[in-house]
């Protein structure tokens, strides 16, 4: 058998405080074993939750106990430049929690931002993960041929007085906020526009409101996890008047439409979630179970540009000789102990052998360098 990635700490250990705030008298629990099904059957029609109706591959889910809902994971990466490191761990991830379980994986292009899409970089994924074994189910899903969906999301939260106009400037935010210091991700917002928009101001983004009670989850990998938006982001964002819906409402509205159950992810979107959570609660759609994986590094500590370490066809990479060996490090990257017979197989073969012994509770908390080949 392989060796356990060592020097990234005891999964069992409680969470960082940096990452979450634990729950009183709470403790790290792993993901129950679901019953494995190779689920490589195709299928006739969808196992999934409702929502847009999806043609192609389909494979018959197992039910999820702790929720009674199918089984469905997803990828969904920003065609903005190559796969990377980061990402192949996110996909290899992903893919394993739902393929273990039995469930389906979903592809999903998150290509909202389009100024900065690059040509090319779609097909350069789907031939990468094509060429990894990582084979999703359905249709490839579009950001940006869903826009009505959005668009009614946000008719439904305006309607509702969920949210509401805001005419504040990035500037203005900044220098209004009154929190002493930062939230999650910049100043928190104090409200300027709450009660109606200042006479004369322009709508500059719409905003959804939120409260002074705590949005607590179990998160499969950092455990308890409880943020009050009210100060640690305030009312935020969910679509700009001169650019796109925001990715909050939109991952919402479409792992809603699309049955997703199962969402893992780079733990730099632990702190979006309970925003995630907010809305899903506020347009009356399902959690899904989270597990935010574990970020590759630099060598140094340092954070990985999406230009280094990249995993992809177009970049140059030969993944009929060295996918194998990749997939095999981001399996020893989530704390998984492949055997020393797997070196130097097809990826294939490694993921073949990881969906029938993937396990979720030996995936890390830290951050850390990717393995290199033995």
């Amino acid at each position: 058998m392989g060796t356990r990635l060592a020097g990234r700490g005891d999964p069992r250990r409680p969470p960082q405080a940096a990452l979450a705030l634990p729950l009183p008298g709470a403790e790290r629990r792993g993901t129950p074993r679901l019953t494995p099904s190779d689920g490589r059957r195709e299928l006739q029609g969808s196992c999934g939750a409702g929502g847009d109706p999806v043609a192609g591959r389909f494979r018959p889910c197992a039910m999820d106990p702790s929720t009674g809902r199918p089984v469905v994971g997803r990828f969904a990466p920003s065609p903005t430049g190559p796969l990377h490191l980061g990402s192949l761990v996110a996909a290899v991830g992903s893919y394993l929690l739902a393929r273990r379980a039995g469930g389906r994986w979903l592809l999903r292009i998150e290509d909202l931002d389009e100024p900065r899409v690059v040509p090319g970089t779609t097909d350069d994924f789907l031939r990468t993960l094509e060429a990894l074994g990582l084979d999703w189910d359905g249709e490839v899903v579009f950001q940006s041929r869903r826009l009505a969906a959005y668009e009614e999301a946000l008719d439904r939260l305006l309607a509702r007085a969920n949210a509401y106009p805001c005419g504040c400037t990035r500037a203005e935010v900044a220098r209004a906020a009154s929190a002493p210091e930062a939230g999650d991700e910049g100043p928190v917002y104090p409200g300027t526009c709450r009660d109606g928009l200042p006479p004369s101001r322009a709508v500059r983004a719409v905003r959804v409101r939120v409260d002074d009670e705590p949005v607590a989850f179990e998160d499969g990998v950092a455990g308890p996890v409880a943020r009050r938006l009210s100060t640690c982001a305030g009312d935020f964002v969910i679509k700009r008047a001169d650019g796109p819906f925001a990715y909050q409402l939109a991952v919402v509205v479409d792992d809603g439409a699309s049955g997703v159950t199962q969402v893992a992810r780079g733990a730099d979107l632990l702190a979006s979630t309970p925003r995630q959570i907010h809305l899903q609660r506020l347009l009356g759609l399902p959690m899904p179970r989270y597990f935010h994986l574990p970020l590759v590094t630099g060598p140094a500590g340092t954070k990985l540009s999406k230009r280094e370490n990249t995993v992809s066809l177009a970049a140059g990479r030969n993944l009929a000789c060295d996918g194998g060996d990749l997939v095999l490090g981001a399996l020893r990257f989530l704390g998984q102990t492949p055997p020393t017979e797997l070196q130097g197989a097809p990826a294939p073969a490694v993921l073949a052998w990881a969906r029938e012994s993937f396990e979720p509770a030996w995936i890390p908390r830290g951050a850390g360098p990717f393995p290199s080949t033995p």
